[in-house]
């Protein structure tokens, strides 16, 4: 029998460092999110994925747990300057482009619709130095997409990382004003 969602998630932020301590928990979540699209070869090389994010030294994780039961977590890191991938969006880049990529957003689904992605992306982005947040967000999803416009976030265009991916909405925020959420 399923455990009632207590409500009271605590958040914990980890980094680079701690990725040994935390991956399996990162699958783990991921499976159980995904688990209705693990089939899907996108889906399958979430691993990988992980541990390219995790590898870099500016990794910053934030993992909810209600309990000691992970409910869901977001990740990123800094983008390499003048490298970021969003700039072929715009005609002309902000001033300050330093950027933070928001790579994943995932909550387990007996915690969704329950405010913890809100709090999660939050807490990520709290304390980051970045001028910018930059992620992309399935065409197959236009709620999240608009829940990202809700966070502050703006379409600037589409991209398609790898042949099997979709192809994503660009979404950047400016993190000097505060989220209108």
């Amino acid at each position: 029998m399923e455990q009632p969602v207590t409500g009271t998630v605590e958040l914990r932020r980890f980094q680079h460092e701690d990725l040994p301590t935390i991956r399996q928990v990162l699958l783990d979540v991921h499976a159980d999110a995904y688990a209705d699209a693990m089939d899907d070869e996108f889906n399958q090389r979430f691993p990988w994925f992980v541990d390219h994010w995790g590898g870099q030294a500016g990794f910053d994780c934030v993992i909810g747990y209600d309990d000691e039961e992970p409910v869901g977590f977001a990740y990123g890191a800094p983008a390499t300057p003048g490298r970021e991938w969003w700039r072929e969006h715009l005609e002309e880049p902000p001033a300050n482009d330093s950027t933070f990529s928001v790579s994943e957003l995932m909550v387990r689904p007996r915690w969704r619709k329950t405010g913890t992605a809100e709090r999660l992306h939050t807490t990520l982005l709290a304390s980051r130095r970045e001028a910018l947040a930059v992620l992309l967000v399935d065409p197959d999803h236009p709620k999240v997409q608009t829940l990202y416009e809700t966070w502050g976030y703006t379409k600037v265009g589409n991209r398609q990382p790898f042949p099997d991916s979709p192809n994503f909405a660009v979404m950047l925020r400016d993190l000097r004003r505060p989220s209108p959420s």
